[in-house]
């Protein structure tokens, strides 16, 4: 199924190990089902902050006064390191730069597709001791256009531009001249194989990855932060348990709680520190979750929202020819509607 933005490459990147060693099926714990109840009686966790409601506009995010920010208990900041980055030519026209992340919570490896050459990580390209020209190119930390023969990272001589560093501590000296300064537009996007490999009918996530790229490609500038935690926190396989109890009647939440797993289990404090680390502290955010705003701007507002830019399905747009259709994909989304919050209201069918 074509959705316009083809998936740019974004596939596992978790190191393989050749040596293939025996698994014993007894030292894995797996989490033990409940009795499976009455779906219609389970509650979600937690309440919604937001009521939910539609628009195709960018709107103001929901405000949410500084005490109930501490009170929602959001994690602290973890520590971010942008360990390479480079520049993807994609199948649609617009080139990407694929960052690759480290942290010091999980051994995943995140990542940040960045639309625009001049979105600069500052772990990246902070000055490092016994730094060639030539190491900085090779991991990424250069300007303008990497060509045969060049020698220089910190100066693109075709576009006579030359990056500037702070003597003392090596940070890159943020100049408009050189580095992107304006609000932009993000999505934070959580890795779903399924939706986005498999061609899965059961949620609209490739959908809304190759929509967000859309949107990016046409403004020249953006960033979708790609977190490695699927199926809302609970991994592939769990996820794929959660799928045939939903076939036996419950829906995407009660499927989760039913394996004991959250509602939600995701953590986006990563995409914060991504952000702050892209120089991204002021944004526009592509999402219905509001949820997912207050989290991504972090415990102390790190990263603020200037807006919420809706992501409408296709197949609920005007003339609805395309998107994603399937008895599935609406009870997906209804359910993200009424029991999660979400900001979307169903089209009226006449």
């Amino acid at each position: 199924m074509d959705t316009g933005f083809e998936k740019v490459g974004v596939t596992s990147t978790e190191p393989t190990n050749p040596t293939i060693m025996p698994i014993s099926t007894s030292t894995i714990q797996h989490p033990t089902p409940q009795h499976i109840p009455d779906f219609s009686q389970i509650p979600l966790v937690s309440p919604t902050l937001t009521p939910s409601h539609a628009s195709s506009t960018p709107l103001p995010p929901p405000h949410i006064s500084d005490d109930l920010r501490q009170q929602l208990d959001l994690p602290d900041l973890p520590i971010v390191n942008c360990l390479a980055r480079a520049r993807i030519p994609t199948t649609q026209g617009p080139e990407i730069f694929l960052h690759l992340y480290e942290n010091n919570i999980d051994n995943k490896e995140h990542l940040a597709i960045v639309f625009g050459e001049d979105i600069r990580s500052k772990s990246l390209y902070k000055l490092r001791p016994n730094d060639t020209q030539q190491d900085r190119m090779t991991r990424g930390a250069y300007i303008g256009k990497l060509f045969p023969g060049r020698t220089e990272a910190d100066f693109d001589c075709k576009l006579n531009k030359k990056l500037q560093f702070d003597n003392q501590t090596g940070e890159i000296i943020r100049e408009r001249d050189t580095t992107y300064c304006d609000p932009a537009i993000v999505r934070i996007h959580s890795e779903c194989y399924t939706g986005e490999t498999a061609w899965s009918a059961r949620c609209d996530c490739g959908e809304q990855f190759d929509e967000a790229g859309k949107i990016m490609g046409a403004l020249g500038h953006g960033c979708m932060v790609y977190l490695r935690q699927e199926g809302r926190g609970i991994g592939l396989g769990e996820k794929l348990k959660a799928y045939n109890l939903q076939d036996l009647g419950a829906d995407t939440v009660q499927a989760n709680l039913i394996l004991r797993h959250p509602a939600d289990g995701r953590n986006f404090s990563l995409a914060t520190a991504i952000l702050l680390d892209l120089g991204l502290t002021e944004i526009k955010l592509l999402t219905n979750n509001p949820d997912k705003i207050i989290a991504v701007e972090g415990k102390n507002r790190e990263v603020t929202v200037l807006e919420r830019v809706p992501m409408v399905p296709l197949a609920w747009s005007k003339d609805g020819e395309e998107g994603i259709k399937s008895k599935e994909i609406e009870g997906y989304l209804s359910t993200k509607i009424e029991r999660m919050g979400h900001l979307l209201e169903k089209p009226i069918k006449i």
